[in-house]
């Protein structure tokens, strides 16, 4: 994001800096992070959580490549569903694991998660875990209880370890409620492993901290049976960041729901100018997914949109299949910033014919 860093967490840093506190860590008998952690998903969502199957990771990428090398084999089959975020949908397939696509619906509602083709591909595949994106990135759909819960009933049928990757949960907009995949029920608990950080909500990428919750425990059992220091370990910055922003970034983050709120309103209405199929508006994040299609662009149009209004997106083939048609906007900046953008963009866009 495009925004200073809080100050609450600036504050805890540098209080950590100044008094030398740059050492090997030696933490207390139960890891600060784990207790932030635990406290957090009790009070935001109701999920209560035991710290001893708390473990950390440098970020949510390098968890979920643990979690594949640990609990599948080369030429296992791992369902993800799609546009996909790039680093995930490359570490399957670099991992030697046979990815499974299973593609969002393009509903005139919105993105919808298709079930029955989730159904379909894992019996078709034998897959062996499912990678779960939520809310999604990149359409920033949250999936709703009900949905949650008819992927849990295949993950059941099919005795799947879910991957539950649930980093932008504390940017869902208003009347869209996160509920954690692990949360439903016990026999969803005991086969996933949920990933998050404050990284996302509170603009803390570069430290390099996140937290996974082992449910399996013949996974966690695993995990600890390797060298201590295989996986490397967070600084004591990222711990001290983290913990600060759980803790104490409660004011900070709900003024930037609501700036993300008015950019993403802001981005919706440019994109209805530019074609009468707007995709939906982002139920999370501060990330616009919308077709290419409305500015009328070629068969690469992050290089198109870069070359001709020198702007740069993501989007494409990077996604998989169904994103090469798309672009992904980040809208997490300053209101001049964004025009700018948007007015850039804009300019591309063929003229409407008036109805």
């Amino acid at each position: 994001m495009d925004y200073p860093v809080a100050p609450v967490i600036a504050d805890a840093i540098e209080r950590t800096v100044r008094r030398g506190d740059l050492g090997y860590p030696q933490w207390e008998d139960v890891h600060p992070l784990r207790v932030a952690f635990a406290d957090r998903m009790r009070e935001r969502y109701g999920w209560r959580v035991d710290v001893a199957d708390l473990r950390e990771h440098t970020d949510v990428v390098q968890a979920v490549q643990v979690l594949l090398h640990l609990a599948t084999a080369p030429g296992d089959a791992v369902a993800v569903h799609t546009p996909t975020y790039p680093p995930f949908h490359h570490s399957v397939g670099a991992m030697g694991r046979k990815r499974v696509d299973v593609p969002l619906l393009r509903r005139p509602a919105g993105w919808a998660v298709n079930t029955a083709g989730l159904a379909d591909a894992v019996a078709a595949h034998d897959c062996r875990a499912l990678l779960l994106v939520n809310p999604h990135n990149p359409t920033g759909r949250v999936l709703t209880r009900d949905e949650l819960g008819e992927i849990a009933a295949i993950a059941r049928r099919h005795d799947l370890l879910v991957v539950s990757d649930e980093i932008h949960a504390e940017l869902a907009f208003p009347r869209h409620e996160h509920v954690p995949f692990a949360s439903l029920d016990a026999d969803a608990a005991a086969r996933t492993v949920t990933l998050t950080s404050a990284s996302k909500a509170f603009n803390l990428a570069g430290l390099r901290c996140s937290v996974a919750h082992f449910g399996p425990r013949r996974l966690l059992a695993l995990r600890d049976a390797e060298p201590t220091e295989l996986y490397g370990a967070v600084s004591t910055l990222a711990v001290v960041a983290a913990v600060a922003a759980w803790r104490h970034g409660r004011d900070w983050q709900e003024r930037l729901r609501r700036v993300l709120d008015r950019n993403r309103r802001t981005v919706a209405g440019a994109i209805a100018s530019w074609t009468s199929d707007p995709d939906p508006m982002p139920e999370a994040t501060y990330l616009y997914w919308f077709a290419a299609d409305a500015l009328g662009l070629g068969d690469d149009p992050v290089d198109e949109v870069l070359t001709r209004a020198r702007v740069l997106l993501a989007g494409g083939p990077r996604f998989g299949e169904e994103g090469r048609r798309y672009l992904r906007l980040n809208f997490a900046t300053g209101a001049a910033v964004l025009q700018d953008v948007l007015d850039r963009l804009g300019s591309l866009a063929p003229a409407r014919t008036p109805r």
